[in-house]
């Protein structure tokens, strides 16, 4: 009986040295508690078609051809996706789209550390890009057939050759928008549009087999869907809101003394204040709007406090950072010096997108460095940085100043900061 008791006390104890060890396992495993949350965050954001949609990067020295073809395919992915920004950017009211896609990219960036998220449409890209070309080259022949047409109808109204011409572009241009059509019905591939044959009997074959048109509009909308028209367009809204907020009253002071007879007395005094308040919210501006890009609230754009913390963590990587942005922004205030036709804004809203999208990245990868670490750099490094920025901001307010007497909207461009709101030029 002592023996069977003896067995039982093992037993029990063996239990609760397996349930504290258990306990133990459980609790010494933050890594494994952290990675799972970093990935329901991720999920929480980004469903499964959308994370990790690039493809990985093929070995070089083994497969030399198809890493050749994988950077091809990505510089051509990002340079679309430019083009792409730059010409929606272009277009007022759904310009906001635009910065909510930098804003998104940021947010992506911040929450995760991973540059390979901060090309959400890149799988997209390439083909919105080969639909251009493919159809920009179907609309060569139709121009110089139309212009051919119109030069008949000069020489010649109501001739031969002008009726000849005339039917010809006309029936050209019938065909030519059939066949782009189908084309883009079968998934706009590049080879799509330069074997039309081949798309008309595709075409015929669905239609016999029923249901196609169903499954078209269902392509479409799950295509448009994964634009994220509405997100983007309340993200850069907010993110727009918030930053005019910060900006608006220093803004407006700066610019106080910039009327001729504003040089003397109260409009000079209100004009330094504007340019000391500028100087402080600009040294702030960034990590808010990166603050808010990565918690997706409105609210997060006036949490400071917050902010100064992440900034006591990495003050060293937020002065590289803030200087990269000011420096990369400050040269595009030159093309507002003249106001440019509308359907040429695009080319200049692509220099802007071009230079802003690598600061939103480099924005987002310092928030997240920040807040991957749980105690404050050294007091000595922190004073550095603000004693490196300050100054730097205090010149870049000084530039900023002269702006107003190049830019094609006087005192205005004041309000136009495009690294936080708009990307355009004006």
């Amino acid at each position: 009986m002592t023996e069977h008791a003896t067995q039982e006390n093992d037993s029990e104890d063996a239990r609760e040295a397996g349930s504290v060890t258990a306990s133990e396992v459980i609790d010494f495993l933050p890594d494994a508690s952290k990675t799972e949350s970093v990935k329901t965050e991720i999920d929480l954001f980004y469903p499964d078609e959308v994370v990790g949609n690039i493809p990985p990067f093929p070995h070089l020295f083994r497969h030399p051809i198809k890493a050749t073809f994988w950077l091809m395919r990505m510089a051509f992915g990002i340079a679309c996706l430019v083009l792409f920004l730059a010409v929606i950017a272009a277009i007022p009211i759904v310009n906001f789209i635009a910065l909510g896609y930098l804003l998104d990219v940021e947010g992506r960036v911040a929450r995760t550390g991973k540059i390979r998220l901060a090309f959400p449409l890149l799988d997209i890209a390439p083909r919105l890009g080969t639909i251009v070309i493919g159809i920009g080259l179907w609309m060569i022949p139709l121009f110089l057939l139309a212009g051919a047409a119109a030069d008949a109808r000069l020489v010649d109204p109501g001739g031969q050759s002008d009726q000849t011409l005339h039917f010809l572009n006309r029936v050209a241009s019938i065909l030519i928008a059939i066949h782009l059509c189908l084309a883009l019905a079968r998934g706009g591939k590049f080879f799509c549009f330069v074997r039309p044959l081949k798309n008309l009997i595709w075409f015929i074959k669905q239609l016999r087999a029923g249901g196609y048109f169903e499954r078209a509009a269902l392509n479409v909308s799950d295509f448009v869907a994964s634009l994220k028209l509405g997100q983007n367009f309340s993200l850069g809204l907010r993110g727009f809101l918030g930053a005019f907020i910060w900006l608006v009253i220093p803004s407006l002071m700066f610019s106080a003394a910039s009327a001729p007879e504003g040089g003397q007395g109260g409009p000079v005094l209100i004009t330094l204040l504007g340019g000391l308040s500028l100087v402080i919210v600009l040294g702030w501006l960034p990590l808010l709007q990166a603050h808010f890009a990565a918690e997706n609230r409105f609210r997060a754009m006036f949490e400071l406090r917050t902010v100064r913390r992440k900034f006591k963590r990495a003050p060293l990587a937020w002065m590289v950072a803030l200087v990269v942005v000011y420096v990369l922004s400050l040269p595009l205030y030159l093309f507002k010096v003249a106001a440019l036709p509308r359907d040429a804004v695009w080319g200049i809203t692509l220099i802007f997108v071009a230079t802003i999208y690598p600061t939103k990245l480099l924005l987002g990868w310092v928030y997240y460095r920040a807040s991957a670490r749980t105690k404050n750099a050294w007091f000595g490094w922190r004073w550095l940085g603000r004693t490196i920025v300050l100054p730097l901001l205090a010149v870049y307010v000084f530039l900023l100043f002269f702006t107003q007497f190049i830019g094609i909207h006087g005192s205005g461009v004041l309000l136009e900061h495009h690294v936080f709101l708009l990307p355009i030029p004006y």
